[in-house]
């Protein structure tokens, strides 16, 4: 009798496991970053060595359920992983959603890269997006996670790469490699307005295009700010921008470029315009190497609005007391860098970025150094390594 208590008891005990397993269709799956590197700090300041956690470190929770007649319910909860043990943020601060998704497409809400930022993307190539090596901030004014409804983000209005809060995305069936997104977020922030009259309702509108069939790779969209930061403006404002990217694999060699054209309101009859543009290459060498560049220019300011934004990245504007001069607001940015590929999962890159301002700005540094003079040049190499799981 005891033997067989026992047995049933062992049989018991593992067949849990297996039962619970089966019973779960979650799969966890991730990356894992840290760069460690060396950064100057400008004209008068001291230059630092720093451990970064660029983009793309995470921890990611799916799962997905079929309903029958081709549609399925989805889940996904992304979060920030800083192995550092410094920025220590909740859950699903990265993509993160519920939807549905069948033969009409896939819709779904919560926390995601924009359809802008997805297009843009398809032409960025041969650098980093954040950290000691990333070239987005000249670019893009920054790459990362945003909340419209936050009257703090009037100090990133000049972030055009966001994955944003509450937000409603619709993606389009794929047609032979073509693809349509839309998206829109809530307009909550309105609650804290203190005038009924005013429409001061901060929401984000974005659309984008690509194309993805074989060795080429294009994206279009174009997206619109409705009052970000409008109430520590005192006026309703409207941020908008267009761009394209595109890039094409020859063999071992990827080629890519892409173009924004951003346009600021300021006040009435006052507007900050502002076009940058970049170029990179990949080029994967015999066995696990790979050599790759990077080249962003930003042009002189345009309009004659003001400055905008805060923090790297922000834009000089043209106006300057009452006189109007738009000259020598731009930059210029590039970045160099070696790979070596361990295995499908694990790499080592070896980069070096030097970014330039104009002499009539200040805007651009590297990754989360302090501010600069007017004109600086500053420079910057770290080692960076990944590890998918």
């Amino acid at each position: 009798m005891q033997k067989k208590v026992m047995a049933l008891a062992v049989a018991g005990a593992l067949a849990l496991p297996t039962v619970a397993v089966a019973q779960s269709s979650v799969q966890i799956s991730g990356r894992g970053v840290i760069e460690y590197g060396h950064a100057d700090g400008g004209s008068n300041r001291p230059s630092t060595d720093m451990a970064d956690n660029p983009g793309g470190a995470n921890i990611r929770f799916t799962s997905q359920e079929s309903l029958g007649g081709g549609l399925t319910a989805w889940f996904q909860c992304e979060s920030s992983v800083d192995v550092r043990g410094t920025d220590q943020e909740g859950l699903c601060g990265r993509n993160s959603a519920v939807g549905f998704r069948g033969g009409f497409g896939n819709i779904y809400m919560g926390k995601w890269d924009t359809p802008f930022k997805r297009a843009l993307n398809q032409g960025t190539v041969g650098a980093e997006e954040t950290g000691i090596l990333g070239m987005s901030w000249m670019a893009f004014g920054g790459s990362g996670s945003s909340d419209v409804s936050n009257e703090n983000e009037s100090t990133l209005r000049q972030r055009w790469k966001r994955r944003e809060t509450s937000m409603l995305t619709y993606d389009s069936p794929n047609f032979s490699g073509f693809q349509v997104m839309a998206a829109v977020t809530d307009a909550r922030g309105a609650t804290s307005a203190v005038n009924g009259n005013s429409n001061q309702k901060p929401r984000l509108w974005s659309i984008g295009g690509t194309y993805i069939n074989g060795p080429l790779a294009i994206g279009a969209g174009y997206e619109k700010h409705d009052d970000i930061g409008a109430r520590n403006l005192g006026t309703d404002v409207s941020d908008d921008a267009w761009g394209v990217g595109a890039s094409y694999t020859f063999g071992q060699v990827t080629l890519g470029a892409f173009y924004l054209d951003a346009t600021y309101e300021m006040a009435a009859g006052q507007e900050t315009k502002k076009k940058t543009w970049g170029a990179g290459v990949d080029w994967r060498l015999t066995g696990p190497h790979m050599l790759s560049i990077q080249y962003v220019k930003a042009n002189d300011t345009k309009g004659n609005g003001g400055n905008v934004g805060t923090g790297n990245g922000a834009l000089t504007g043209c106006r300057q007391g009452v006189v109007v001069n738009c000259s020598e607001t731009g930059g210029q940015e590039i970045s160099l860098g070696y790979t070596y590929r361990f295995s499908k999962r694990t790499t080592i890159r070896l980069g070096y970025v030097r970014m330039e301002n104009d002499d009539r700005t200040n805007s651009y540094r590297i990754g989360s150094t302090g501010s600069v003079a007017n004109g600086d040049t500053v420079d910057g190499y770290a080692v960076l390594v990944k590890h998918d799981f």
